[in-house]
């Protein structure tokens, strides 16, 4: 699956595949160009920050949704916290944390088979997945950072969708949007023991570097993915570093936490 970036009639700059349009979603992954905030939150910053007028994330998602297509005042989000609980949304649930912070209680991913109710997930250097069941008519969105992804948030996401609508995990389509890359997510020795514990192909998403580790969330992913029952040819990745492209995206580790946030965002549509 080809990653494409455009811009949408609004001025807003957000990526995408293609292959998703073709099976029946509405998504995009969110660059910072189009919004309206200022100074490190130049200009789409979508998450709520002190030193960011709540009027400028709120139309600034507002914008983001119409680039792609979805209706943010049915969106769902969740209260991300580096955990991996999957929330799955219902009808009732349409607008939680759309327009606030106030979204599902302790969320890093979220699945429905709801048309119409777009699920939303914020980043900033984490991997965001955005999951799509073509034949039972369900989609996913999650969050992974580096506890998301010794967590296996990916693969457990794929389960509950299994769970709650009939999914085969080898009719999954996933895509791994911008994220820190290999080439600059270095880390210690204490977040590879985690991984050493969590993966026996760890050495394959890892790289030594002096004292440090080059660490390779892509492939951490992918490789759960494919362990959950995924095949490889189905799980797409943008390649995309946000920390070495920060005139595209913001990226928590380069810019020193000091900087806004991305969103990715998938639906499906009415009458699906």
């Amino acid at each position: 699956m080809n990653f494409n970036i455009r811009q949408a009639p609004n001025g807003v700059w957000y990526g995408s595949f293609p292959e998703f349009d073709r099976l029946g979603v509405r998504h995009g992954f969110a660059t910072r160009l189009g919004g309206a905030s200022e100074g490190p939150y130049k200009s789409l910053n979508l998450v709520f920050r002190a030193r960011d007028e709540v009027e400028n994330v709120i139309g600034n998602r507002r914008k983001f949704c119409e680039a792609v297509g979805v209706d943010l005042t049915r969106a769902v989000g969740g209260h991300q916290v580096h955990g991996d609980r999957v929330g799955v949304v219902a009808p009732g649930d349409a607008g939680k944390g759309a327009a606030s912070s106030d979204g599902l209680e302790g969320t890093d991913a979220l699945i429905t088979n709801v048309p119409g109710v777009p699920l939303m997930i914020f980043f900033a250097d984490c991997v965001p997945l955005l999951l799509v069941d073509p034949v039972r008519k369900a989609v996913g969105a999650c969050h992974a950072g580096w506890r998301g992804t010794v967590a296996r948030i990916g693969a457990k996401t794929v389960q509950a969708m299994e769970r709650h609508f009939g999914t085969r995990p080898q009719d999954c389509r996933i895509a791994l949007g911008p994220s820190i890359g290999p080439c600059c997510y270095e880390v210690d020795d204490s977040v590879m023991n985690r991984f050493r514990e969590a993966f026996d192909w760890w050495e394959a998403a890892a790289v030594r570097r002096g004292e440090k580790w080059l660490l390779n969330l892509w492939e951490a992913n992918r490789r759960q993915l494919i362990d959950a029952g995924v095949p490889a040819g189905n799980i797409a990745m943008s390649d995309a570093c946000t920390a070495c492209n920060t005139p595209l995206f913001f990226s928590y580790r380069a810019e020193n936490g000091d900087t806004g946030n991305l969103a990715a965002v998938i639906s499906l549509q009415e009458g699906c």
